[in-house]
């Protein structure tokens, strides 16, 4: 990893000498977590009033909102609300799924704020499916009960991501600026390697129109998503390239548990195609999965069939896969009736229309695809990170929900409450004007090094990962994965760029590296982690990997076991 801890900031710069703009809190994600994040952090916005007189809040993202991983969700929020179901039987089922690693204090916390969450959204005009005027269920993997909900069948995440962004716009006191991709975190430390940073205070950005500016913040809270780009095959918008995870490392932050990336067992497969996410609540439905064969094979593997929990039904795919000799398998919803499929799914519906594949008559073809990052930036109970002024929520944040493998349609739930938890707390950290600029310098000596074909390296990155660092992982193999990246880094991460892509490969290959080295070190299977070589969970590896910059070994952190309450 030396490579990759050489370098505090991407580009070379001085603070003081670039367009300044200072805000109360900056926010970094259009998401789930950073719109639920800055509605916090600008005032509760319950009572449908504008915070007039809140603290100035700025989100900053990527891309539009339409290329979130919110906005592209089709799953639903699971929040128990039916009389039949119990907070109980919800924490027990995201515990069963995390595989040993949930932090019990924190899956309790955050399913016990499902139903205020959700309710809360209603109120905010969230339209949640119903049947007979009340609400409509689903269920999914590893679930025991109908508890999720699902707006539209399965387009959950564009109606939430909606709803949000019309309460965000509506406060006076929240900024959007979209299309501005932050490069670094702006830190008070040294840069020759010894003090540690002190004080997260904003972030350096590039924006198309306006090029680089320094975004100065009192409190900064990192809620950009995934990393999925970083694998060959995945479900996630062209923006997922772990970029908050690169810039969170780069700056010090702790990073924990980054072996754990969930696959989701359904993409349709399309030779040529980009993946497309055919939803778990279609198998909550009834569909099936089979071989090239047309045999139901799911229940060879896991006494649960299609509604075993992700990680075992990807492997068993997989495997699948490997004994017929076939590049994919099929979800057969024959049975269900295309009629009943496209009232229930429109969304996938009108996707395998432009493939002129009818559900009614044809099974679907399907493969795993890399589709959540469950480890990340380290936080405490409120989004906290190890660097003061710094949260982070959703996705790139690892709060100890999801353990070793996330319970379906518990995500979006997270987000919700880890954005609020956040904003509402940098909130109430904010000590009057504390904004000023820093003099901050970062200086970079040009390479002397050969350049190699940066979309090469992307290709050829995201193909490794897919193989080795995917589903299935092996000692060997993720020892070689890691001599390429020092390779890749060797004469890519000396480079500076001047635009996006050069940018984002720089980060692809931090994640990449810092996954593989993580996966490397844990010699065991666990959750979505399963290790050939290692194929049984050990009690010492019981614990959470905290990986911090400069270091090549992690620090372990034991799991938050349950007290006799819960």
């Amino acid at each position: 990893m030396h490579g990759f801890h050489e370098r505090r900031y991407l580009i070379p710069f001085r603070a003081t000498l670039l367009p300044q703009i200072f805000t109360d809190v900056l926010v970094i994600g259009t998401g789930v977590a950073g719109m639920r994040a800055a509605l916090s952090a600008a005032g509760e916005p319950s009572d449908g009033k504008p915070a007039d007189d809140g603290p100035e809040v700025i989100i900053v993202g990527k891309g539009p909102l339409q290329k979130s991983s919110t906005y592209w969700a089709q799953g639903g929020i699971a929040a128990v609300l039916d009389a039949d179901d119990s907070i109980d039987e919800h924490v027990s089922d995201t515990l069963v799924a995390g595989a040993g690693l949930c932090d019990a204090a924190v899956v309790r916390s955050v399913v016990e704020a499902g139903p205020r969450c959700v309710n809360e959204l209603i109120d905010w005009g969230m339209p949640f499916d119903r049947s007979d005027d009340a609400l409509a269920f689903g269920r999914e993997g590893g679930h025991s009960r109908f508890r999720v909900l699902h707006s539209d069948g399965d387009a959950t995440g564009k109606a939430l991501a909606l709803t949000l962004a019309a309460q965000t716009r509506a406060q006076p006191r929240i900024r959007h600026f979209e299309e501005c991709f932050v490069l670094d975190l702006i830190t008070t430390e040294s840069h020759d390697g010894g003090a540690g940073p002190t004080q997260c205070l904003g972030v350096i950005t590039h924006h198309p129109r306006y090029g680089l500016q320094v975004i100065w913040a009192q409190a900064t809270i990192l809620a950009s998503g995934g990393c999925g780009q970083v694998f060959r095959e995945s479900t996630n918008p062209g923006v997922a390239t772990g970029d908050g995870l690169a810039m969170a490392s780069r700056a010090g932050a702790e990073l924990m548990d980054l072996p754990f990336m969930q696959f989701h067992p359904t993409t349709l497969y399309v030779a040529g195609a980009s993946r497309s996410l055919i939803t778990e609540a279609v198998r909550g439905e009834g569909a099936h999965l089979i071989d090239r064969h047309g045999q139901r094979f799911m229940f060879d593997y896991d006494e649960r069939g299609e509604l075993a929990p992700r990680d075992i039904v990807s492997r068993a795919i997989l495997q699948q896969m490997g004994k017929t000799g076939h590049t994919h398998v099929y979800l057969d919803v024959r049975h269900l009736g295309r009629e009943r499929f496209g009232q229930r799914f429109p969304g996938i519906a009108k996707l395998l229309e432009k493939f002129d594949i009818d559900p009614g008559t044809t099974p679907v073809p399907v493969h795993p695809s890399a589709h959540y990052m469950i480890g990340g930036v380290r936080t405490d109970a409120v989004g906290r990170t190890s660097i003061p002024g710094l949260y982070a929520a959703g996705e790139v944040a690892c709060t100890g929900l999801h353990g070793a493998n996330r319970l379906a349609s518990n995500s979006l739930l997270e987000g919700l409450v880890f954005g609020a938890l956040a904003g509402r707390d940098a909130r109430a950290q904010l000590v009057g004007n504390g904004r000023s600029p820093h003099k901050i310098v970062a200086d970079i000596r040009p390479s002397d090094r050969s350049e190699l074909d940066l979309a090469d390296v992307r290709s050829s990155l995201r193909s490794v990962m897919w193989r080795h660092v995917g589903i299935e992982r092996e000692g060997e193999r993720l020892a070689e994965v890691s001599e390429m990246f020092e390779f890749w880094a060797r004469y890519t991460m000396d480079k500076i760029f001047d635009d996006r892509a050069g940018w984002e490969v720089q980060n692809m290959l931090t994640v990449g590296a810092l996954m593989t080295r993580a996966a490397r070190w844990r010699e065991e299977s666990r959750g979505t982690h399963f290790r050939v070589d290692h194929p049984e969970p050990k009690e010492a590896f019981r614990v959470h990997d905290v990986w911090l910059r400069g270091r090549d070994e992690p620090t372990t952190r034991p799991v938050a076991e349950p007290t006799e309450a819960e």
